[in-house]
């Protein structure tokens, strides 16, 4: 078999994208999607590293904080309007930790280190909505499609300058690892980070809670930031700021779904004891 010579890379990968993207869409910004794994290989992954994690956890048993985040997220989950996923909400008793995540088939946590920030139901709304748009927009599936892309662009990458020049194999290879992760992998993942903020709102909005709650989420986030945070562009996540400033623009059109439901209400979240 002949080797790729290098001026032929960029043709040969963008006819793999040819062949692959598009195949998918996200829904409600309808972006194109690379998708290199099935929804239902996808979803028992989830399923596995959901019980991995938990198995490792020390999860909260107040029933109380428990209630409120089960409450909310079977909101959002009715939404999401993804009956084929087996939602699941637990929370997960670590004081230190601000976050939460849904892994793929609808496997949500949060853990209590959020409540002292989120403080109401509408801010734990958007970070719920955040992490079940995440799911529902399959970004972990793409994510590692797009890992497994680059994987290939590498080998060809290796091979071509390998045969032409080995000396400067070794160099090249670094060089082009230090770009996909700069260039490709991480802006990549703050503009995943950005839609499922986008996508959070619409859901959170037609489960009956104000999408502006996601701004007071932000800036109760920046508020609560403590210590230094890298530069965004070599960050994962945008900053605090810049979501602030997108939620912004993207609140008109969340109020377009607004749902009004006399039962959600915007409470105080349960102490952590």
């Amino acid at each position: 078999m002949k080797t790729l010579q290098p001026c032929h890379l960029p043709s040969a990968l963008s006819a793999i994208l040819l062949l692959i993207c598009g195949c998918t869409e996200t829904p409600y910004t309808h972006r194109s999607q690379l998708m290199l794994m099935s929804e239902s290989d996808e979803m028992q992954l989830g399923v596995a590293a959901y019980k991995e994690t938990l198995s490792k956890a020390r999860l909260e048993n107040d029933p109380a904080v428990v209630a409120v985040v089960q409450r909310v997220g079977e909101r959002i989950a009715h939404a999401a309007n993804k009956p084929e996923y087996q939602w699941q909400f637990s929370v997960i008793d670590d004081e230190k930790t601000v976050n939460a995540f849904c892994l793929p088939g609808g496997k949500v946590a949060v853990y209590t280190g959020l409540f002292p920030v989120v403080k109401d139901e509408g801010p734990l709304a958007a970070v719920i909505g955040h992490e079940v748009a995440h799911a529902l927009a399959r970004h972990g599936a793409e994510r590692m499609s797009q890992g497994t892309l680059v994987q290939v662009g590498g080998a060809v990458l290796g091979a071509a300058v390998g045969t032409q020049a080995p000396g400067l194999s070794n160099a090249a290879m670094a060089a082009y690892g230090l770009g996909a992760q700069v260039g490709v992998l991480l802006p990549f993942s703050r503009s995943q980070e950005s839609e499922a903020d986008h996508i959070g709102m619409i859901l959170m909005a037609k489960a009956g809670y104000d999408p502006e709650a996601a701004l007071v989420l932000w800036q109760r986030m920046e508020q609560s930031e403590k210590g230094g945070t890298p530069p965004q562009w070599l960050s994962t996540h945008p900053s605090a700021s810049t979501r602030q400033d997108q939620i912004r623009g993207w609140l008109p059109e969340a109020r377009q779904y607004l749902v009004s439901d006399p039962s959600v209400t915007n409470s105080p979240l349960p102490p952590i004891k």
